[in-house]
């Protein structure tokens, strides 16, 4: 089903690649719509494996002089009612961009889409908007293909492809009004909360765990809901197979909305944290060596002066590349006599230097669009204060989600 995410910035895996490579891990681009990225996750093409397959076992029974071309039909019903959920999506991407918030990209996958939105609108109004655009969108879908079913017969491919796709918008809208993150209804509660109360936050929490409330009903209302007849008495025919099929269909839907509020608290955490997010804090003290020096003999200057970073500097004393840690763990202990620290340095190039007092979200902004490990920190006289790494900024983020104090990477002087 559609739904919103907003900006997950803390993630090193987004700020380590470049903007043309940060993609869904194995998604596939299937193209672009006004700058922004589509992309239809691997998950996709089983779940239309497997609405092709039910939707053509019951096009045999409904028209089973079609024999074999039934499964053509219903691959094209697939493909359809993913088209229905791109244009939702597509929806949150235009009111989105309409108020200036970026969107990075959507995904088709395996419950239906995701629209991943930059930032976060200035006022509930705005977001309520944003976010209530995909579900009314699917719900006006809804309605036209409801009106185009007195355009065809009845008992016919196109009578059933219309059937079928009035229902399942109405059940994409419907199911993504439902009040709880990571849904549009949640967020839409989240809105609302935030209008109320002033606090982003505390509409976040109240619609997080309005999520893991709906979450605990789908898991045990969808299997009884369908186990029971309309009266409340048990349906006979509603055992065996289908009914586990139904329980695995409930577990997979309340594990995918439990984790989702789950998530929606922690990029609410984070996004809380980030203005509080300093280099300064950050930055580790770090140690000048010239290039040629042995890697074991610049670890043992480190540890004399209390520093945990490396800066390869020229004979001048000017820094020109740093030491990369990955590489340092890399290289065994017994070789760090004969390895110089040069061959494990990057040079210093564009945007690898940044000033002390950067802080949040121009921070964020800097390491998203030159993406590094290691970057040197410098005062506003261009002298060296330091070297920051993004593992400890992930760290930071990290204590921040768990709701600790962030922890300071080791500071320089």
């Amino acid at each position: 089903m559609g739904d919103t995410t907003t900006d997950r910035s803390s993630d090193a895996d987004e700020r380590e690649r470049p903007e043309d490579a940060r993609r869904p891990r194995g998604g596939i681009l299937m193209g672009r719509v006004q700058g922004v990225p589509i992309y239809v996750a691997p998950s996709w093409f089983l779940v239309a494996a497997l609405i092709t397959w039910f939707f053509g076992h019951q096009l045999g029974r409904a028209l089973p002089e079609l024999g074999a071309v039934r499964y053509l039909v219903a691959l094209f019903f697939a493909v359809a009612l993913y088209g229905s959920v791109l244009i939702h999506e597509l929806a949150h991407t235009y009111a989105a961009r309409r108020f200036g918030l970026p969107v990075r990209r959507i995904q088709l996958q395996f419950f239906g889409g995701v629209s991943e939105i930059e930032g976060e609108s200035p006022t509930p109004a705005r977001d309520l908007v944003v976010v209530g655009s995909g579900p009314l969108l699917s719900l006006v879908l809804a309605g036209l293909f409801g009106l185009g079913m007195f355009l065809v017969e009845p008992g016919t491919v196109p009578g059933v492809l219309v059937a079928g796709l009035m229902f399942s918008n109405l059940i994409v809208g419907v199911f993504n009004l439902l009040p709880g993150l990571p849904l549009d209804g949640g967020r839409m509660l989240r809105a609302v909360v935030w209008w109320l109360t002033g606090s982003p936050m505390r509409g976040t929490v109240v619609a997080a765990w309005t999520g893991r409330a709906l979450a605990l009903a789908v898991l045990i209302g969808l299997p009884l809901a369908t186990h029971l007849g309309p009266l409340g008495e048990r349906d006979s025919f509603a055992a065996g197979p289908g009914s586990l099929v139904d329980a695995l269909l409930a577990a997979v839907l309340a594990a995918m909305i439990w984790t989702g509020a789950g998530q929606s608290l922690r990029t609410a955490r984070l996004r809380a944290y980030v203005p509080s997010l300093s280099v300064r804090a950050l930055t580790r003290r770090a140690a000048p060596v010239a290039a040629e020096t042995p890697l074991s003999e610049a670890l043992r200057r480190a540890n004399d002066v209390g520093a945990t970073a490396l800066v390869v500097v020229d004979g001048e004393g000017n820094p020109v590349a740093l030491v990369r840690e990955a590489g340092i763990a890399e290289v065994p202990e017994h070789r760090r006599p004969w390895v110089p620290v040069s061959g494990l340095a990057r040079e210093l190039t564009e945007g690898l230097r940044i000033p002390v007092g950067l802080v949040g979200e121009d921070l964020l902004e800097h390491l998203r669009t030159t993406p590094a490990t290691e970057y040197l920190v410098v005062e506003e006289n261009d002298t060296v204060f330091g070297v920051l790494a993004t593992r400890d900024v992930d760290e930071a983020f990290k204590a921040a989600v768990a709701g600790s104090a962030a922890p300071a990477g080791p500071a320089a002087d």
